[in-house]
């Protein structure tokens, strides 16, 4: 219901700009800018919001409550199993919420093999930017099973992380990782002012990216869609610079089942931000995210709730955002090791969507 008034209240904006727009006789090209590229796609961004925010809500609470670091001390068993040990629970635990400071968390690791071994699995975990794409496309694809098709994804990338998790240990990670030693602090109820501030810390990072690194996106996203090559306007999607570089790289998606124009676009846009593939959809589609007229535009991208569920996976695995590319080479202190963690993401991730279609649509046809 949160999400239902920003969403009233964005739609009324836009609206209002809309028509001030239209009466002060805007030239068309700048009217379309600020309406199908800055309302449309920062607007898709912030009325997921408040789902954000209730994520990063109840981490907080775990975080502040002392629970964490229990939980970290339970995990230590079978994530040696894994070659790691409990200090890499918290990171990836930090993961749900960013991947950023999930990366940079892998400090705390005892050895440089652990830290590595642990910022190569945290981007399986779903990030808070993916919230968004799971909602949109859980409410237009599944309507009544919402949460549990969401809980599905999460539950997916958990169990990617661990079967990479194994191979990684018989292969690259060779040997036990480091003795664990923590001292368990006292369970405490959250203090509202630590729950708060951590809330305001977080929310207030996702708004910033909504106005930096998404803006920077969405804008790019309508300048190519609404000019040629030759900076002239375009007649139709196909004919935009956005729709021939789109096109040009579409037909890799085919065997995963979206190999379009649209569904490129948005995957390409997610690579700066994951919010980004909501923004980028609405903008080629002209349309609120929230309405009506979105879910028949998701329709006509992905005709199927297969092809969707197999872009879904896709979203769901493939490289994180440039800043969390940034933290891993950093944090990694490999550019190398980083460049070929996210190729390697990525080709896994195109691997899982086309084997998600090529098998679903042979149970359909069986």
């Amino acid at each position: 219901w949160l999400s239902d008034l920003l969403e009233i209240a964005i739609s009324w904006l836009t609206d209002t700009a809309d028509a001030a727009l239209s009466a002060w006789n805007v030239n068309e090209t700048l009217h379309s800018l600020v309406i199908d590229g800055i309302f449309t796609g920062i607007g898709s961004v912030l009325s997921f919001l408040p789902v954000v925010v209730t994520l990063f809500f109840f981490l907080s609470l775990l975080e502040d409550s002392g629970y964490m670091a229990r939980a970290a001390f339970l995990m230590d068993k079978p994530l040696r199993k894994l070659g790691l040990n409990g200090r890499a629970f918290i990171p990836m635990m930090m993961g749900f919420g960013c991947t950023v400071p999930a990366v940079m968390s892998a400090r705390s690791m005892n050895n440089q093999r652990d830290r590595r071994f642990t910022i190569l699995l945290t981007p399986f975990m779903s990030c808070g930017a993916k919230v968004p794409i799971y909602a949109l496309f859980t409410r237009a694809f599944f309507g009544g099973h919402q949460v549990l098709v969401m809980s599905a994804f999460y539950l997916t990338g958990v169990a990617v992380s661990i079967v990479v998790g194994l191979i990684l240990k018989h292969t690259a990670f060779h040997g036990d990782a480091a003795p664990f030693i923590m001292e368990l602090p006292a369970y405490r109820l959250p203090a509202p002012r630590n729950v708060a501030r951590q809330l305001w810390d977080k929310a207030s990072d996702f708004l910033k990216r909504a106005f930096t690194v998404i803006f920077l996106a969405t804008m790019v996203v309508w300048f190519l869609q609404y000019f040629t090559f030759t900076l002239s306007p375009a007649p139709d999607m196909a004919h935009s610079m956005l729709g021939v570089i789109a096109g040009a790289i579409a037909p890799v998606f085919a065997p995963a089942g979206f190999g379009t124009v649209e569904a490129s676009t948005a995957v390409l846009t997610g690579v700066m931000a994951k919010e980004s593939v909501v923004s980028t959809l609405s903008v080629l589609a002209g349309v609120d995210p929230d309405s009506a007229q979105m879910v028949t535009a998701l329709h006509a991208v992905f005709p199927t709730v297969l092809q969707a569920v197999s872009f879904l996976t896709f979203v769901l695995l493939y490289m994180p955002c440039v800043a969390a590319y940034a933290a891993m080479r950093r944090e990694m202190e490999s550019g190398r090791l980083a460049t070929l963690a996210v190729a390697g993401q990525t080709v896994l991730a195109w691997a899982a969507a086309t084997l998600v279609f090529q098998v679903g649509r042979l149970l359909v046809l069986g």
